[in-house]
């Protein structure tokens, strides 16, 4: 009798474990999935916000262009066209970010890093642990009681 008991509560200890490690596969699924779609709205709202910027500088850029040329001309002195140069690597920037491909570049550049440059993501002290997290946590802690 004790033998069928313990067989049916190792089974279902069995099947316990399975379940619990079936979930915790499916909350990492969601995490995972969660964190991704945080990431593509984050990257979604940059690029919206590039668009946006690029509307209104277009129009500071064509008005800033337009009257420097024009004062240029008029008073024969080519140094109004100067302040046209800074201006237009933000315009081009702004362009390149919003409807370029300056994000594949630099996902490109990213991937490359990761791949041939990792001693250069390496944290100073490495990888915090779950130990030395405790630690630095017992001593700031005023209630901590070690036992």
């Amino acid at each position: 009798m004790g033998f069928i008991f313990s067989k049916s509560m190792s089974e279902n200890m069995k099947n316990q474990q399975e379940f619990m490690l079936m979930n915790a596969r499916l909350q990492l699924e969601r995490q995972l999935m969660m964190q991704n779609e945080m990431r593509e709205r984050q990257m979604a709202l940059q690029i919206a916000w590039s668009r946006e910027f690029l509307k209104y500088f277009r129009t500071f850029f064509g008005i800033a262009a337009i009257s420097l040329t024009a004062g240029a001309i008029r008073r024969k002195k080519p140094a109004f066209l100067f302040p046209i140069i800074p201006l237009s690597f933000i315009f081009t920037y702004q362009y390149d970010l919003g409807y370029g491909t300056l994000l594949q570049r630099m996902k490109g550049e990213a991937e490359n890093i990761l791949e041939t440059e990792k001693s250069k993501l390496q944290l100073p002290r490495g990888v915090i642990t779950f130990e030395n997290l405790e630690k630095a946590r017992r001593k700031q802690s005023k209630f901590f009681i070690d036992k």
